[in-house]
């Protein structure tokens, strides 16, 4: 048996394999996709340990909590893919609290067949993302299921972040004066998909938007600790999360349909296709409202971020028993902007 090393086990194949349930199934071949695979991409002390769980400090304020599953189809997309977009999508609902992002923990459910190159392709995009935002993935868990009872790739995200002492954001504090602001154009992120599942191609690519948005909201909450509220307008976008924050506060909104921003080929694909920008999702965009009086200063700190350019001020919080979100249109009238009805876009993220 001369030549033979005791104990060797052949390296997983990420160029031609493929997921099998043995990568789940608690074994050797699930350490050794944890050892080749998670582990280098994620590296960090907490994951050198090799616990089922991580053990951490945290600093003072109140401790934020969120997780997020990721369903997206399909799984990569003109400027992203399910592995980054399950990073950003639960550091932003973080953040929406104010709340500086800590940590992740990740849990894959795989697909039996899944190519492994496509798998550490989506990995490696998470730890870009990851490393990129400065929060680690520090815990996870791996299950496979057998083929054709899943769809490639479902991804689960949890994060905890701290709320600074004395701020205090929440979807319940939007108050009657106060001007409603957005960071970004409106509906890049659902019509990238869109786009490619119809095979649509136009004169410019439309790109997901998908993007970590803490440090945005550190700017702005340190130029305006007073924020009322913060939303990332994903599922159901825009329409559906200002009638979220008027619900949760107990208030009315009247927006502008000539201030919020939609880029050009966004509104022609969303025309094509019958969608209504303001209900299609976004990955890298806020939603927030503030008093009246720090409405500017609010802007021009949105603006001054590279995350924020676009940024715009689209309306006001109205005193409305009825809690209607209203919209001026450009050809003077006004309408009710209604709860969306359905799933406009399904598998979105």
């Amino acid at each position: 048996m001369s030549g033979v090393r005791i104990g060797y086990v052949r390296p997983v194949d990420f160029k031609h394999g493929c997921v099998d349930l043995t990568h789940g199934g608690g074994g050797r071949a699930m350490a050794q996709l944890i050892d080749e695979l998670f582990q280098p991409a994620f590296d960090n002390a907490w994951l050198r340990r090799r616990n089922d769980q991580a053990a951490f400090d945290l600093p003072a304020g109140r401790l934020v909590m969120s997780t997020d599953s990721h369903v997206v189809s399909p799984l990569f997309f003109p400027g992203g893919d399910i592995g980054c977009l399950s990073v950003h999508g639960t550091i932003n609902d973080v953040a929406m609290a104010g709340a500086r992002p800590l940590y992740l923990a990740a849990g894959f459910i795989l697909e039996e067949g899944y190519p492994l190159t496509d798998l550490k392709r989506i990995v490696d995009s998470m730890a870009a993302a990851s490393r990129a935002a400065g929060v680690p993935i520090v815990t996870g868990d791996t299950k496979v299921v057998e083929k054709g009872k899943g769809d490639g790739v479902f991804i689960t995200t949890t994060g905890v972040g701290v709320v600074p002492p004395g701020v205090e954001i929440s979807g319940d504090r939007a108050r009657p004066g106060d001007r409603i602001l957005v960071s970004g154009t409106m509906g890049d992120h659902g019509v990238a998909i869109m786009s490619l599942r119809e095979n649509l191609s136009f004169e410019t690519t439309i790109r997901s938007d998908t993007a970590a948005l803490h440090g945005l909201v550190a700017a702005m909450v340190e130029a305006v600790p007073r924020i009322g509220c913060l939303r990332d307008p994903t599922r159901g976008g825009l329409a559906t999360t200002l009638n979220e924050l008027a619900s949760q506060s107990g208030v009315g909104m009247v927006i502008s349909e000539a201030d919020i921003p939609v880029r050009p080929e966004v509104d022609a694909a969303c025309e094509f296709l019958g969608l209504d920008p303001l209900y299609v999702a976004n990955e890298g965009k806020l939603v927030a409202s503030c008093a009246s009086a720090d409405a500017e200063r609010l802007l021009a700190v949105m603006r001054a971020h590279p995350l924020g350019r676009d940024a715009a001020t689209i309306g006001e919080v109205i005193d409305d028993a009825h809690r209607f979100v209203q919209m001026d249109t450009r050809f003077g009238g006004r309408r009710v902007v209604d709860w969306l009805t359905g799933e406009q876009l399904p598998r979105i993220c």
